[in-house]
């Protein structure tokens, strides 16, 4: 078995990091913590961690000396928590090579899709959450993240049918291709039933990334991510 992601966090605010070690924990991950600036010293050192999260609660000096020493290369990838005035901060971070910077106040969710892409960067996520316009959807625990906060959890039939179209994007996928790859989950799998399928799932996923073609099927073309 594959050893677990270890993802630091480092002077994080109390209510903040508890719901998302809670959050990365249920998913299969290893969350540490440093109060301060000075524990994270012996825990970065350390090595082994693949995602260091630093709180707005330090000073950005603190948080770039921090990613002068253990970044880079080999190390590492820093989340920079920052307040919407630190513009100048924010820039200087990603001048000195951190990977995201993220402006306080925060939805967890939406920060642990952020970690969950630069896992999948290092190689160690194995495509397990799938970034939508309006959600992130986790395949391993089959729950859907909506940004508003929500959550909705997929039917075994909704996960196949969903790793489907992840399969096989922007092809136009048949009814019969779907049947055959990703039966319904009882015996009605007609075509009108393979429609109310299709509308469900877009439904739970709030997203109009699976299209209709008409008189030939349904296609899957993956949002453009958003760059912030």
């Amino acid at each position: 078995m594959a050893a677990r992601s270890v993802i630091a966090l480092v002077s994080v605010a109390e209510v903040v990091a508890g719901d998302l070690a809670d959050h990365l924990e249920r998913r299969g991950h290893d969350v540490r913590a440093a109060r301060q600036p000075w524990e994270a010293e012996s825990l970065l050192s350390a090595k082994g961690i693949d995602v260091v999260v630093v709180g707005d609660s330090v000073s950005q000096a603190e948080g770039r000396d921090l990613l002068r020493r253990y970044g880079g290369e080999g190390g590492p990838d820093f989340i920079l928590i920052c307040r919407p005035r630190d513009l100048v901060d924010k820039v200087l971070a990603l001048e000195l090579g951190a990977a995201d910077v993220v402006e306080s106040p925060l939805n967890v969710r939406e920060l642990a899709a952020r970690i969950g892409r630069l896992l999948a960067r290092r190689g160690r996520s194995a495509g397990e959450l799938i970034v939508l316009e309006n959600a992130t959807v986790d395949l391993r625990s089959a729950i859907v993240m909506h940004r508003s906060g929500a959550e909705d959890q997929l039917s075994p039939g909704q996960v196949a049918l969903l790793k489907l179209f992840l399969a096989s994007p922007r092809k136009v996928l048949t009814r019969d291709d779907i049947i055959a790859a990703a039966p319904a989950e009882n015996a009605d799998a007609f075509d009108r039933s393979i429609d109310s399928r299709i509308v469900r799932l877009r439904r739970k996923l709030d997203t109009e990334s699976i299209t209709t073609i008409r008189g030939a099927g349904y296609r899957f073309d993956p949002p453009t991510q958003r760059s912030d």
